[in-house]
């Protein structure tokens, strides 16, 4: 017998939802805690350096946040830099202030975040399933995903985007629980949207309360809005996020004539469209629809985006589908009444649907994807902890033996290939140069893993030891997951693959350890760091983001050749924006003249310069040259 009122709909029978026992769930949210320190406290704070391009440029940005005292109007290099909500870089120069300016201060509030979405996945993951094991097993799919914890080793937002979506999401759900809905879950999940306002733009919103809508729609439950305490929730949601984005928007007004409002053309100095249009018009809506300017960016195929999914959820994606076939889509669409399980299931699936479908029809980047992750690693984990409880001589038990014979099958193919590359390609000599077998393709370096397909064969011999950690993890992790499974034993099972993928990614954190010296250029900032003086000029041959790290570690302004683009295009127009960019003409007066010029450039890039030109340091397919001579005698 079912109940409906003309804004609840529900199974009579439906049992109400309680947290499982704290004290039961204290281990295992112990071991979460672990596995991050592992993963994300310890050792991977300090290795490698910070890389070029967004890495560094991000901790440039909170490090002149905190020399300039302004925490309105975000500066790269000295130029206005207008395109990102500030969260994540207040959060890096508070932990520069505290901690002083290092690489390893700027990754502290990241960790803190992931730490904080791992636990609120954990609790939320408890109290939907009423079983602590869900929750242990969507917090651990996270903590070992490969795409939480690569997209985490660089300083973007998109990992704190997952926590505020969650806390939201979690705030919403709580709020349906109630006969009454308090008002504290609608001050909850306006606050976290505000957060996520501030951490990501506008999605921050667009996400949780498209979630909601569609939620609300698919249930028949619109009339719950009407009572969440809608004023609160908006009044709330404005006192946190509105200030910024209005002292943003006076302290950058338009200046001059910038020209049309949706094809304002290039900009000259002194008349460009201020914050607002620059942050709102063409960061997100011109983005959206590929007009955004400038186009220094790539998109992900369609395709691909949606199977990286399955990447960046490995190994646990193998569940995946057995646990989407839990989620009653077509009761929903038929619009018939679900009970309160399957309404928590439908509510991950618009969860992890909505995101991914947005940007389905925008330009893409390979970390779009993580919003999808928290939902679909709770619908896993809930669907492993049920299969913890069925007898293993059922029917019930042959998803989880299928799958780990699948896993088997993959897992081993997977670890021949790591030992094949590792014994054909040897170990590499320890003077053998990575940079110098690499197959750069510059085309593809809009793309956030665009340097990885740089990587060939050869190059497999400076990655002999991340390839046997790998095959051995692999070739353990799914026979063990397999033994087990086969016996009826799924918690030891899946424990095997907790272990495996956390070597997989102490792994992989090591090869990018290897990597280290051909994305970044704090090498070459340390080379000439004795030798710097402060009339001495820096500058890097091309676009600032290429040698990005050395503005970082050196505390410096850098001079800009042949590359007023990409980050500092835009801000560079204003009236009062650095005087920074080169010609070849005006370089080579420079490189002329008194003063000591070093120059940043790739190995094969090296301008013709009149007169002496000497090598200062090398390091990962990158040089530093001068017109002097060192005056301390070192060499790298």
């Amino acid at each position: 017998m079912v109940n409906a009122t003309p804004d609840r709909v529900e199974a009579v029978d439906a049992p109400r939802l309680q947290p499982a026992a704290s004290g039961k769930s204290r281990p295992y949210l112990t071991l979460c805690c672990v596995f991050w320190f592992l993963l994300y406290g310890s050792f991977t704070l300090f290795n490698p350096p910070l890389l070029d391009d967004a890495d560094s440029v991000h901790a440039e940005v909170a490090r002149e946040m905190l020399e300039r005292h302004d925490w309105v109007t975000l500066h790269a290099n000295g130029i206005r830099y207008l395109e990102k909500a500030p969260l994540l870089y207040w959060s890096m120069a508070a932990s520069f202030k505290v901690f002083g300016v290092s690489d390893w201060a700027a990754r502290i509030p990241l960790a803190l975040f992931s730490l904080a979405l791992f636990l609120g996945v954990f609790a939320l993951g408890r109290r939907m399933f009423q079983d602590r094991m869900a929750g242990f097993y969507a917090a651990i799919i996270l903590i070992t995903s490969f795409g939480v914890f690569i997209f985490t080793r660089i300083l973007i937002p998109d990992a704190v985007l997952c926590l505020w979506i969650t806390l939201a999401i979690a705030s919403f759900w709580k709020s349906l629980e109630d006969e009454q809905p308090s008002r504290w879950t609608a001050v909850a999940f306006a606050g976290s949207c505000a957060l996520a306002m501030l951490t990501k733009g506008l999605i921050g919103v667009v996400f949780p309360i498209g979630i909601v809508l569609l939620f609300l729609l698919a249930t028949r439950n619109l009339r719950h809005l009407g009572r969440w305490h809608p004023a609160l929730g908006l009044s709330f949601f404005l006192v946190l996020a509105a200030p910024w984005h209005i002292l943003a928007g006076l302290a950058n007004p338009s200046e001059g004539n910038p020209g049309g409002f949706w094809r304002p053309g290039s900009p000259t100095h002194g008349n460009v469209h201020g914050w607002s249009w620059f942050y709102f018009v063409n960061e997100h809506l011109l983005r959206y629809v590929d007009q955004r300017v400038p186009r220094d960016y790539d998109t992900v195929p369609l395709v691909l985006f949606w199977g990286l999914v399955l990447v960046w959820l490995m190994p646990w994606s193998a569940f995946l589908l057995t646990a989407l076939r839990r989620v009653a889509f077509l009761q929903a669409l038929r619009r018939r009444p679900l009970d309160r399980e399957r309404q928590n299931l439908l509510l991950l699936a618009i969860w992890a649907l909505l995101p991914m479908v947005f940007f389905s029809f925008s330009t893409r980047q390979e970390y779009y994807v993580l919003p999808a992750l928290p939902p679909l690693a709770l619908l896993i984990g809930g669907w492993l902890a049920g299969d913890e409880q069925v007898c293993p001589d059922s029917d019930e038990a042959l998803p989880g033996r299928r799958v780990a014979f699948f896993l088997l099958v993959v897992g081993w193919l997977g670890a021949g290939a790591a030992l094949w590359l590792a014994i054909r390609s040897g170990k590499a000599a320890p003077s053998a140069s990575l940079a110098a077998v690499l197959s750069r393709n510059p085309s593809d370096y809009a793309l956030s893993f665009g340097h990885f397909l740089d990587l060939g064969t050869k190059a497999m011999a400076f990655f002999h030891g991340p390839l046997l950690d790998t095959a051995a993890a692999l070739f353990v992790g799914v026979l063990g997951n397999w033994y087990y499974r086969m016996r009826g034993l799924a918690r030891p099972a899946n424990f095997f693959l907790i272990g495996m993928a956390a070597t997989f990614l102490i792994a992989a954190h090591l090869a990018l350890q290897t990597f280290a010296p051909v994305l970044s250029s704090q090498t070459l900032a340390l080379a000439i760091h004795r030798d710097l003086e402060p009339g001495d000029v820096l500058e890097i041959n091309g676009e600032y983001e290429a040698g990005s790290t050395l503005g970082f570690y050196l505390k410096r302004q850098v001079r800009i050749l042949n590359g007023r683009s990409a980050n500092l295009w835009y801000g560079s127009f204003f009236a009062d924006a650095p005087s920074l960019f080169d010609d070849t003409a005006s370089f080579e007066r420079l490189w002329s003249g008194p003063q000591r010029v070093f120059l940043w450039t790739e190995s094969d890039a090296v301008p013709k310069l009149p007169g002496a030109l000497y090598v200062i340091a090398e390091s990962g397919g990158k040089e530093i040259v001068s017109n002097q001579p060192n005056r301390s005698g070192a060499s790298f």
